[in-house]
């Protein structure tokens, strides 16, 4: 089972309808559902989520760090580790994985038109996996 937020989802999908004809590639960061604000006695219209699983809640934009790339030839504008998923987008309407795109622990893949119905998850594998779209929030990140 893979969980996404439905705010990460309605922006994930936002993106790939604004990046067409152009495919897509981004950078998926998790939240453990336990400090999610509504994953707990969830909303009527969300399944319950273990408070362990891993929540799909934040993307790194795609051109973020684009000149440090360039120079250093390493995405340096993603902490290593933190994400465990990917978002890639398939103009062509291939709702798969392909060879081409970059996997992660968890790929979601979106085609046109653009809606949560065209909208899948896969594993590294590029096996099928089943989709829970929660209604939560992830805990809001303070600078110090």
């Amino acid at each position: 089972m893979v969980y996404a937020t439905w705010g990460l989802v309605t922006a994930l999908l936002e993106l790939a309808a604004d990046a067409e004809p152009d495919a897509l590639s981004v950078a998926l960061a998790v939240t453990p559902a336990a400090e999610l604000e509504g994953a707990s006695g969830a909303p009527p219209d969300s399944a319950d989520v273990p408070a362990d699983a891993p929540v799909l809640t934040h993307f790194y934009p795609p051109d973020a760090g684009e000149s440090l790339n360039a120079v250093f030839g390493v995405d340096l504008s993603i902490p290593a580790g933190q994400t465990q998923g990917r978002f890639v987008s398939h103009p062509d309407g291939n709702l798969g994985v392909t060879k081409a795109d970059d996997l992660a622990r968890a790929v979601l893949v979106a085609v046109p038109p653009w809606e949560e119905s065209s909208l899948a998850a896969f594993d590294r594998s590029g096996r099928r996996q089943p989709l829970e779209v929660v209604d939560a929030e992830p805990p809001v990140e303070e600078f110090a």
